[in-house]
């Protein structure tokens, strides 16, 4: 008997009202309660198993259909399916599925009409015997099976799983105890970030934690959250970056090779690669500069890709894409090149504006020579950057924390990595002199005094720090929930976080 009928045969009521959740709610709380007359407690505090789901599956792959053993298990996990009256039970745990076979040549009457009040979703222990049945299917006769939490919810539907996205972001939970998929996905998110850490764990990189709340945010050309501390009557900021205070470890000497995994917050759009919390990890390595960063890039991601997945080859939205290395190393002039046949080097501001109004690029009047590169290379450039890139050598202006090309004073020792047409890692080689950081952030405030409100504030503390001197030093930042995109095949970055930011919900 199903849930639906037994509903309606114990209720009596018409099946249009059935469909209600509060209806079912209700049904299971009824037996809820008989449980508890019979002395089950539907909520114990404690059970101790002995296996898993997958581990059962693994060690008697080899037993014959329709042979029996005295191997005693003991497991524990959710209903998913409830054939033939409770005799038949599916259980997933959080490795896989196991068939549970209840008879009542095994159970006493007070176990049945226990079993007999389960409902898809119960979590439930089985105490019992590992068998194959002819049909060969690993099964567990039960000899004991114990309530562990009812569930007063009805699952979504068995046969098509949860698919309406927005109930999979909003709840969750429910996402995962439906979706195989998901639970993947999520747990390699954890394998992803726990194999970076071990790869730098490796060169003796030394993990460091900063503050989330700044007084003055920085280290990013964004939009910041703001809230306010009452007992020091202060207005703070939820970081967008780690970056000066990370720089500020290097100069004190903390280690030579420092790197922060944490969360970032932008005050900015939502999109399919955009949340406006997101985890990113920035590493510094004195004595580096930006070519050092770049192979310290391909380094971390081969690594991973080859620990978690064994490849370094991946297919994402119908694109083939390999993570060999060496990448691509190209100029972002360069680039714009090839793609405009236009050389915006040779161009002083006028010229670029002129150009690329030629190329149909709405650059606002004004803007300085390297924000019409950056929106030339934006608008013609970046989504043609498939594989694996580093795009070197950005203009000076919109580079106020790396340091002058060394050949090329309109130029930066900067890189981003771009895959699929995404930025995926951002890298310098740090700007070390106080003066010259000085004089970008005066000129970034310029900007800001002229409605850039993603212009760099003035740190004057982040100065003072290297007026005492910070060696040469590369640094890199590298987008974690972009790259779990990548190698996961998610085409949203709300599938790989578990809890996206989402708009509220509306009458």
């Amino acid at each position: 008997m199903n849930e639906k009928e037994m509903t309606e045969q114990e209720l009596n009521i018409p099946l249009e009202i059935v469909e209600s959740d509060n209806l079912y709610r209700d049904v299971r709380i009824k037996k809820m309660e008989e449980l508890r007359e019979m002395g089950v407690n539907p909520y114990p505090y404690k059970f101790e198993k002995t296996h898993d789901a997958l581990l059962l599956q693994e060690k008697y792959a080899e037993l014959a259909m329709g042979e029996e053993t005295n191997d005693k298990v003991i497991v524990a996990g959710r209903i998913m399916a409830y054939r033939n009256s409770g005799m038949f039970i599916d259980l997933q745990d959080v490795t896989g599925r196991i068939q549970v076979f209840c008879h009542k040549n095994r159970l006493d009457e007070q176990q049945l009409k226990v079993i007999s009040l389960f409902d898809l979703g119960d979590i439930i222990g089985v105490y019992g015997y590992i068998r194959r049945t002819p049909r060969g299917e690993l099964t567990i006769n039960a000899e004991k099976v114990d309530l562990l939490s009812k569930s007063l919810l009805p699952l979504p539907e068995k046969y098509h799983g949860l698919t309406d996205k927005e109930v999979r972001y909003r709840q969750r939970y429910l996402d995962l105890i439906m979706n195989e998929s998901t639970r993947v996905t999520l747990r390699n998110r954890s394998k992803i970030i726990a194999s970076i850490r071990q790869y730098l764990n490796g060169l003796d990189f030394l993990e460091v934690e900063t503050p989330m709340l700044h007084s003055i945010f920085g280290g990013a050309a964004a939009l910041p959250f703001s809230t306010h501390h009452n007992t020091l009557n202060m207005k703070l900021y939820l970081r967008v970056a780690p970056e000066l205070y990370l720089k500020r470890l290097i100069v004190g000497g903390l280690s030579e090779k420092v790197f922060e995994l944490n969360r970032c917050f932008r005050n900015e759009g939502i999109s399919f690669k955009h949340n406006p919390e997101f985890t990113s990890i920035e590493i510094y390595q004195a004595y580096a500069d930006f070519s050092d960063m770049m192979d310290l890039t391909e380094n971390i991601i081969s690594y991973v890709a080859e620990t978690v997945f064994g490849t370094l080859d991946f297919e994402y939205d119908g694109k083939q894409i390999s993570f060999k290395g060496p990448w691509a190393r190209r100029s972002m002039l360069d680039l714009i090149h090839d793609v405009t046949n236009v050389h915006f080097g040779e161009l002083d501001n006028e010229q670029a504006y002129q150009e690329a109004k030629k190329l149909g690029i709405d650059v606002p009047k004004g803007a300085n020579w390297g924000k019409i590169v950056e929106a030339v290379f934006g608008e013609k450039v970046e989504t043609k950057l498939i594989q694996p890139t580093h795009v070197t050598h950005f203009p000076r202006e919109i580079s106020p924390l790396a340091r002058e090309d060394r050949d090329n004073p309109r130029l930066t020792e900067r890189f981003e990595s771009f895959v699929n047409g995404w930025e995926l890692a951002n890298a310098f080689s740090e700007l070390i002199d106080p003066i010259d950081q000085r004089g970008r952030f005066e000129q970034q405030m310029s900007e800001r005094g002229a409605g850039d409100v993603e212009a760099h504030p003035m740190d004057e503390d982040f100065v003072t720090s290297l007026e005492y001197g910070m060696p040469p030093t590369g640094g890199l930042g590298i987008g974690i929930d972009r790259l779990i995109m990548l190698l996961t095949g998610s085409l949203t970055i709300r599938d790989v976080i578990a809890f996206p930011t989402l708009r509220p919900k509306t009458d």
